[in-house]
This record gives structure tokens, sequence and C-alpha cells, in this order.
């Protein structure tokens, strides 16, 4: 099905569950993986491991946050140019985007490589510890040129109708990295870096294998000879924005959290705060694989003046990212103590209690930070980069801050408190956000549209 008939003509009810349901499997498979990720390190490798993972994962995500920046920046106009029937422009900015993040994981992965030892040093990692964290960074920027596209290219994939393929994908990509890695650190007994090395190799093979369609001509997007202009820069930049300071404040923050976490409470602390970003990598990834694959529909429909389909779309999209954080923190609340076992092998009663406590004040994090979520895509979706920008940088970074300084007395009980308290904070932002763009948001049909 091409994209006029999948994104304008599907009902919106149906369209939800042929994009959205697809997204959200392709993204609960990554999210799997990622516990996986840690359950494997934590049993097999132990406890300062898994802290050395957890204290090097937010430079790994900023090393994938400048590709996200590209791929979510290009996917938007992508998807509104050819909406309007722009197709040459739309394969334009498509080549000049995967040649952009291909020269991006070349310069960061070099960086990163070369600055390893002085950013753990930073961090206030000494010894072991250090080393380990500084083995898995190095691995990531290695493959830097190669992984750090899947993203993007998974984006183009749904641009092109080929959801399934992209569900399909991801299943396969998650399945491969988990059993490189049970192989590396299970039965070649190999240190972090095999954890590292599995996870890489497999978004390497999945590459290759996405890109076939686009290298047979087989798909909607075609490479062409690039012409990479200002204004076409500036409108990658200004889509891409939202998601990229998300990531990039979103680890600024991990990266703050941290050193106050070694100073606090040291490995046993950091591991604390590493199983929450492992149950939020759980969560969020629903949230994310259901709204972003929304987000070509949705940007779709806006650029051809049908604005009660994009209604429709977005009035399901708010209702299941509300349905998936209430279970969600239903869920965590229920079971704490499993959680933590499952990560923390070997830890001290000390350490479980502690994660137990934290994991009782996260899940609150769940009960309002939906809204948010989905407020920044549809913003985003319809090329209104401000105010998504707002709600991304204002989650990951302003309202964190913030609340280190107002809860600070309350030492590690604020640390796990603070997710909870930004997420409320950014649902009144996102109400305020959708208030004064009612007016926009409420159009009628173009009458083009409806010709």
């Amino acid at each position: 099905m091409n994209s006029n008939a999948l994104f304008a003509r599907t009902p919106p009810g149906r369209l939800f569950f042929k994009a959205a349901l697809p997204g959200a499997v392709s993204m609960l498979a990554s999210a799997l993986y990622q516990l996986v990720d840690g359950i494997l390190v934590g049993q097999f490798l132990g406890l300062t491991p898994f802290a050395a993972l957890n204290l090097a994962m937010p430079f790994v995500i900023i090393n994938f946050a400048l590709a996200d920046l590209i791929g979510v920046g290009a996917s938007v106009p992508i998807s509104i140019h050819l909406g309007r029937g722009e197709k040459d422009r739309a394969d334009n900015l498509f080549t000049c985007a995967c040649l952009m993040i291909v020269g991006a994981g070349v310069a960061v992965g070099a960086l990163l490589y070369a600055a390893a030892p002085w950013l753990m040093y930073l961090m206030g990692a000494q010894g072991e510890f250090a080393s380990l964290a500084v083995q898995y960074l190095r691995v990531y920027a290695l493959c830097s040129p190669i992984t750090t596209i899947i993203f993007a290219v998974d984006n183009f994939l749904r641009i092109c109708g080929y959801i399934k393929g992209s569900m399909f994908l991801n299943l396969f990509m998650s399945v491969l990295s988990a059993g490189l890695e049970f192989l590396f650190l299970g039965v070649f007994r190999w240190g972090i870096w095999g954890a590292a090395l599995g996870t890489c190799t497999g978004m390497m093979v999945c590459v290759a294998i996405a890109f076939v369609p686009f290298f047979r001509g087989q798909a909607l997007l075609r490479f062409t000879r690039p012409r990479l202009k200002p204004a076409m820069l500036r409108e990658i930049v200004s889509c891409g924005s939202p998601n990229f300071l998300n990531n990039l404040a979103g680890r600024i923050t991990s990266i703050l959290m941290n050193v106050i976490l070694v100073r606090l409470g040291g490995e046993g602390a950091v591991s604390v705060y590493g199983v929450l970003m492992y149950v939020d990598g759980f969560v969020q990834p629903l949230l994310y694989g259901m709204c972003d694959s929304l987000q070509p529909a949705v940007g779709y429909n806006w650029g051809a003046g049908l604005f009660s389909r994009v209604r429709a779309i977005e009035k399901r999209c708010f209702l299941a990212a509300a349905a998936v954080s209430l279970v969600s923190a239903a869920v965590i609340a229920l079971l704490p103590e499993g959680i933590a076992r499952l990560f923390l092998s070997g830890a001290t009663a000390a350490d479980l209690e502690l994660c137990v406590g934290a994991l009782g004040l996260f899940c609150l994090t769940y009960l309002t930070r939906w809204l948010s979520f989905a407020t920044q895509s549809y913003m985003l979706a319809i090329g209104r980069a401000l105010p998504a920008g707002l709600i991304s940088v204002s989650t990951a970074l302003i309202f964190p801050v913030l609340l280190i300084g107002v809860l600070w007395p309350l030492g590690l009980t604020g640390i796990w408190l603070n997710f909870a308290g930004t997420a409320l904070l950014a649902a009144g932002m996102a109400l305020i956000i959708l208030a004064r763009a009612k007016g926009e948001l409420h159009r009628p049909d173009s009458p083009v549209s409806e010709g």
C-alpha cells in the first residue's frame, strides 16, 4: 500500500492499528532487548560492570543523538513534502540525511573514542570502575559510522509504507543482539566490551538489511544527487531539534545525576539509578513507538490539509499513551523487588532495599508522563518545533535540574522523586501548549483536500 492510500484514505482507527501497533511492537522488542542487556551484564559480570555500563550509557546515547537529530529532522519534512506531492524534494532530503548521518558518526565516534578516559575521570570514576566504562564506550565509538543510522532508516522505511517490514527488522535486531551478547558473555566469557560488541554487531547487520529496498530502487524514497542547501539544513535542524535536545539534555541530566550519585552512594546508588533507567527504557520506547510511528501519517495529512484526520489520529495516540503509562505505573508499584533482583545480582540487602524504595517512588512518574510525551510528538509531527523543543528541554534538563535543588534536603529520596516531579511539571506545560494552539489545531479541512 502506498503512502497516499495508507495515510490519507485508511480510516483513523484502522490506521492506528496498522501504524502504531507495529511501531509499539518494534519498540517493545527494542525495550526487551535493553532489559536483557542489563540483566546479562548484571548476571554474568556483576555489580561493578553493571554500574560501569550505566556510567557510560549517557555518552553512548549522545553518540546516537546527532544521528537522531538528522533522521527525525529529515523525516518530518519528508512526510510533509510527500503529502504536498513534492517527491523530488523528499528524495533529496532523504539522500542528504543519510550522508550527513554517516559523516556525523565518523566525527562523533572519533571524538568519543579519544575522550573516553577523560570523560570517566570527570565523572569521578576510578580504577576498574572507570576502565570498564571506557571499554564499553569505545566499542560503540568504533562502530558509530555504521550503527548510528539504524534509527533514521527505521523512520524512512515507515514513510515508504514498510511498516511491517520495519517491525520485523526491529524484532530481528533485538533477537540477534541478545543472542550475540549471550554468546559473547555467557559462552566466550568476554568482558563488558563483549556486551557492547553484541549490540553493535546486531545493529550493523540490520542496517545492511534495511537499506536493501533503497539501494534496489524499490522504495518510495530514492537516492538522488545530493543538493544540500542552507534552507534545507535549517529545516532538518529545526524539525529534529526537539528529539535531539531531549536526548542531549536527558544525557546531561543523567551525567549530573551519576556525578551526584557517585558521591552520595557510590556504585550501589549508580546501579539503582541504572535500574530505574532500564525500567524507563522499557516503558518510554512503547510510548515512542506508538507516537513516532504515527508521525508520518500526521505529517502527511497536515501537509495535505486533512486536519480532521490529524485530530482523529492524535486522539487515539493520546488515549493509547495514557493506557500504556498507567499500566506501567501499576506493574512497577506491584513488583519492585522482582524488578530489582533481575538486575542486581549479588547485591547487598541494603542495595536491594534502596532499589525497591526507589522504584516505589519512580512509578509515580507514569501517572502524568504520557501527556507531555504525546503532546511533544504531536507538535513535532505538524512541524511546530518550538513548542516541541520547549517540552523536550524542560522535561530532560530544566525541570530535573531545578528539582535537584528543591529536593536536595531529601538526599537519595529526592533523586528518586525527581522523575515524578518532572513529569508533573511537564504535563502542566503540555496542557498550556495545547490550550494556546487550540485554534490552529482545530482548523477545518482544506477545500482542495476535500475535492
